[in-house]
């Protein structure tokens, strides 16, 4: 028989999952961005984002495998690593967008680089999103519809033929 310990909770719909991967995500974004601004104080910028980059990726993979994806439990490597090649092609898409951009205007002001910017890492982010939960996560989400019966062993089907009570149930 499956315990209580045994069972996952069940994995949230898309639109449920998605508003937690905003949430985690723009969170540990948000902390990241104060991190690097902390920690370039007394190292060289581009190691604090490198180093703070690595932690927050390590960290989100962690809340999604925890809540965003209905995991239940902690990622694993294999979890880890495709969840940093997600962030490492969405790093490309924002970086590819703003070189484009670079190429195209000659002198953007902010207002255009901000938009071009949130527009890739938007666009990034639906794509990522859509790749943990298909593919990094997907395993997790194997469970049997709620509205199906449970399976009965072999065990609870020859207990259940041995009560009486159960048998009158069973008709």
């Amino acid at each position: 028989m499956e315990t209580a310990q045994n069972r996952q909770p069940p994995a949230p719909g898309a639109l449920g999952a998605f508003a937690r991967f905003v949430l985690c995500g723009g969170g540990v974004g948000l902390a990241s961005s104060f991190a690097v601004a902390a920690l370039a104080s007394s190292v060289p910028w581009v190691l604090a984002n490198a180093l703070i980059t690595v932690a927050s990726t390590l960290l989100a993979t962690e809340l999604h495998a925890r809540f965003t994806f209905g995991a239940g439990g902690r990622a694993t490597w294999r979890q880890h690593t495709q969840s940093a090649g997600s962030a490492a092609a969405a790093y490309a898409v924002t970086s590819a967008a703003m070189l484009a951009l670079q190429h195209l205007v000659a002198a953007p002001g902010p207002a255009i680089e901000q938009a071009v910017y949130l527009s890739a890492s938007a666009f990034a982010g639906v794509a990522r999103f859509a790749v943990l939960r298909l593919v990094v996560f997907a395993r997790n989400r194997t469970q049997a519809p709620a509205t199906a019966r449970p399976v009965r062993t072999v065990a609870a089907r020859a207990e259940a033929a041995t009560d009486p009570a159960a048998l009158c149930h069973a008709a």
